[in-house]
């Protein structure tokens, strides 16, 4: 039984050593042997416009008037949005506004309240 590990993109279970990497022959993936392990995600940090940290379930408060899009509905200067949630892409920030309903938003127009 193989003790190498498998390749981070792919999956793949047919890795090899070549001096100090390890390669997948399927995707051609390269890595260090000193890379961290399969299982140590580092997580992302998301901050708001002044640079504090956010986290789940915290209150924030929108910085600038933002359009939805879609709609002719404004999300005001000031409004407070209580429970977010981070996630990963451009819109790092999922949440319900009162009267709008489910947002994304981008972690610049926010700010922790």
């Amino acid at each position: 039984m193989s003790t190498l590990p498998k390749c981070p993109k792919c999956s793949s279970e047919f890795t090899y050593e070549d001096g100090g990497l390890y390669i997948c022959p399927e995707c051609a993936h390269e890595w260090s042997k000193d890379a961290a392990p399969e299982g140590a995600e580092e997580k992302r940090v998301i901050k708001d416009a002044s640079g504090n940290v956010l986290n789940d379930g915290d209150t924030i408060t929108v910085i600038k008037d933002l359009k939805v899009k879609g709609s002719s509905l404004v999300v005001k200067v000031g409004t407070k949005v209580k429970n977010i949630r981070l996630v990963e892409g451009d819109h790092d920030i999922d949440c319900k506004i009162d009267g709008i309903g489910a947002m994304s938003l981008k972690s610049e127009f926010v700010r922790k309240a």
